[in-house]
């Protein structure tokens, strides 16, 4: 005789003893909406951070009288085209743009290129002391670089480099930063099965860099090139020493704004607006891919 009991069909009991912790991570990947605090806390932070550029531009469309006026102004004036052109030909910006976009974009593609090349020896290869130069590599990121300013004058002017553009950029084609920020990037995103496959297939040291470090280093390579840039076109201490007001970067240009025994704030404003524009356009139409880039690298990290 057959009894027939109330049997719990095999896939229910498994969905029934699913633990609460797996069911909560399979709802991970519902969007998560801010809340009006973080909105809030958001639009604060911007605040705080265009209030230095909007006061550029604020006192740049002023005169210096008013500006030496008590309470100073906090909306625009009608003086901001007339001064951009005064700082645009007191400085020779024109000049110093071409010679600044020459520079950082030269030190941005050495620093990302020699950096990406040292730390994926220092992260993927073996070969001896490689762990001594590694710590020398970074111990040199100790030394104040006010300390190098006199020997290295002295170097480029005994080549003939001196107020020569190569003089600003040959020093820091090399960043011992990058090298350590590629390598720490690199021992994790690269794997080592990936590099040995491309061995067995019969790739050559070149072809292993291009097809296989490159790729995977593109992330770190785009956050390092903006840092590069951005560091390269606000240089001021070796390229004020290193170069004259005939063949100026933009911040050695915008140092001869200051002179005179009663230097004009708004057209040293205008003139500083107009160094800042360049690496403003640069982020509004590169920053979207920085950031995917970067989110990119963290998803796969």
């Amino acid at each position: 005789m057959t009894t027939i009991t109330d049997a719990t069909p095999p896939q229910v009991a498994e969905q029934d003893a699913e633990p609460p912790r797996r069911r909560r991570i399979l709802g991970a990947g519902k969007q998560l909406h801010a809340g009006p605090v973080t909105y809030l806390v958001l639009i604060l932070f911007a605040v705080i951070s265009l209030a230095p550029l909007l006061w550029t531009t604020i006192a740049a469309s002023r005169t210096n009288t008013r500006l030496a006026q008590t309470p100073p102004p906090f909306w625009f004036g009608g003086n901001l085209f007339k001064n951009l052109e005064t700082a645009w030909n007191q400085a020779g910006m024109g000049t110093a743009m071409w010679n600044t976009i020459l520079v950082a974009a030269t030190i941005t593609v050495g620093t990302v290129l020699f950096s990406t090349l040292a730390g994926f020896a220092f992260a993927k290869l073996r070969f001896r002391f490689s762990t001594t130069l590694l710590l020398i590599t970074i111990g040199t990121m100790m030394i104040p670089p006010q300390l190098a300013v006199v020997p290295l004058y002295l170097w480029m002017t005994d080549l003939g480099w001196a107020n020569h553009l190569q003089t600003v950029i040959l020093p820091t084609l090399v960043s011992a930063f990058g090298t350590f920020f590629m390598r720490q990037y690199l021992v994790q995103a690269l794997p080592t099965e990936l590099i040995e496959a491309a061995r067995v297939d019969g790739a050559s040291s070149l072809r292993v860099v291009w097809h296989v470090v490159f790729p995977a280093a593109r992330p770190a390579m785009a956050v390092l090139g903006l840092l590069t840039f951005v560091m390269a076109w606000n240089d001021f201490l070796w390229p004020i020493i290193a170069l004259n007001g005939e063949n100026p970067t933009v911040q050695v240009a915008l140092n001869q704004l200051g002179t005179g025994y009663i230097p004009d704030d708004s057209v040293i404003m205008a003139g500083a607006l107009l160094g800042t524009l360049p690496l403003l356009i640069a982020f509004l139409l590169f920053g979207k891919q920085i950031v995917g880039g970067i989110m990119q690298g963290a998803v796969k990290g």
